[in-house]
């Protein structure tokens, strides 16, 4: 980095000095070139005066002075531009001055003939125009503007030369330059080359390592998420045992004892108001008790979830939420025979969604939807209440969050969209498997009293 900075830095300053030089020259043959055109201008306007008072003298015609007059104000003109800063250098200013003052000579000579000329004095005009004075004064001029002329053009060659070794040198300085940024850039390469393949080996070691790790985290996702659907089963297994349970054991318990203070009512015929008040209490308590273990049976495990289908245990399910809140459910059910365990993740998920718009988000309407989307099947839970905004440790988010892993190892997508004031949207997705045997009606569990 430090080399090729000094390198930066010398192929910076090199250009500058080449530029500046070569900018001062450049400067300085333009002020020459100007100083040069201004000497010609003067000997050039001079030609056009005498040109002109010749053939005003010829034709006598006024328009003829229109170059005489206008040559005055150019030469004026001309011989300011030397006199000024930049114009000519100090040491010729002694010739601009004696070329000044033959043109202002060879001036009043062409202006006395035009004066002569003008009031009549043929023969006078004629002498003077046949004398040698115009040329000689003429010649002069000539003379001094050619030696300016001469000076300047010995000191362009000198500046173009000025130039040309300047230019020289910034050509070679350049060459120097590239070549010794030529050798630090193969420096530079055979380092870069060896940084670059020891990055390659560090890269294809961490590569490795990250495969390994990744492998290792696919094979623990893998198991987690089968371990998950081993317990959901085993759930859903122990849910459903305690659920037959309830019906088989307790149930008869209940219904004997019912059957039994029906028939101990008939037996005892008795009118005393203590003993009848504490039969129908018994009874009621009887009634009470079968209700509760109904009810218990329906959230262990939907009666009518593997004995109707997903279909009409989510009818009837929306409808008891229905019977209890007033509120009204909007159904949109396909009817579909899936796989037991993706019926019951997805029932899972309609009933936690059905919960939470029940008590929590005071809702107006809900909307169920069982669909199709490809080779998706889909359900969306949709209500109009106060939105889920509650912290991360409520029930309904833990609850919530247990209905997506359940989703989420069946190889499913979960997803809950909620805005404070404008509703709850609950989506599961599952890839479609339906069912492959269905479980006889004969081996399903009956209907609790």
């Amino acid at each position: 980095m430090l080399l090729a900075g000094l390198l930066a830095l010398g192929v910076f300053l090199g250009s500058e000095w080449t530029h500046q030089r070569s900018l001062e020259a450049f400067t300085h043959l333009a002020e020459r070139d100007s100083a040069r055109n201004a000497v010609q201008t003067i000997l050039r306007r001079l030609l056009d005066m005498e040109t002109a008072q010749r053939g005003y003298l010829l034709t006598s015609r006024p328009q003829y002075l229109k170059p005489y007059q206008e040559a005055a104000s150019d030469m004026a003109d001309a011989f300011r531009q030397l006199r000024e800063p930049g114009g000519i250098d100090a040491d010729l200013l002694g010739l601009v001055d004696t070329l000044e003052e033959r043109v202002r000579q060879k001036t009043s000579e062409v202006d006395e003939t035009i004066a002569l000329f003008d009031t009549g004095a043929n023969a006078a005009w004629r002498e003077l125009l046949l004398t040698d004075i115009g040329r000689e004064k003429m010649e002069a001029v000539r003379e001094t503007a050619h030696a300016l002329l001469d000076t300047e053009e010995r000191r362009i060659a000198v500046e173009r030369a000025a130039v040309a070794r300047t230019l020289a040198a910034g050509r070679f300085g350049v060459q120097a330059l590239t070549l010794l940024s030529l050798l630090a850039y193969i420096f530079f390469l055979r380092k870069n080359a060896a940084l670059v393949s020891a990055q390659l080996e560090h890269a294809v070691h961490l590569q490795a390592e990250r495969d390994s790790l990744e492998d290792q985290v696919r094979r623990r996702t893998v198991e987690l998420a089968t371990l998950n659907r081993d317990l959901q089963v085993s759930r859903d297994d122990e849910r459903g045992g305690l659920a037959r349970a309830l019906h088989d054991d307790l149930g008869a318990l209940l219904t004997a004892a019912k059957l039994d203070i029906i028939r101990l009512r008939r037996a005892l015929h008795t009118t005393e108001p203590e003993v009848a008040a504490r039969l129908e209490h018994l009874s009621a308590a009887l009634d009470e008790g079968i209700v509760m273990k109904r009810r218990m049976m329906e959230e262990l495990m939907p009666p009518a979830l593997p004995n109707l289908g997903l279909k009409s245990a989510l009818e009837h399910l929306a409808s008891d939420i229905q019977n209890d809140t007033a509120v009204p459910v909007e159904l949109s059910v396909l009817p579909l025979s899936l796989h037991e365990a993706d019926e019951q993740a997805l029932f899972a998920v309609a009933r936690g969604a059905l919960s939470n718009a029940q008590r929590h988000a005071n809702a107006t309407q809900v909307s169920l939807r069982l669909a199709t989307e490809g080779a998706q099947v889909l359900l969306e839970v949709q209500d109009n209440g106060s939105g889920f905004a509650g912290p991360s440790g409520t029930s309904s988010a833990q609850g919530l969050k247990n209905l997506r892993h359940r989703i989420e190892s069946l190889g499913g997508e979960f997803l809950v969209q909620s805005v404070a004031g404008t509703g709850t949207r609950v989506q599961a997705s599952l890839p479609m498997r339906l069912r492959e045997s269905l479980v006889p009606s004969s081996l399903r569990a009956t209907t609790p009293p």
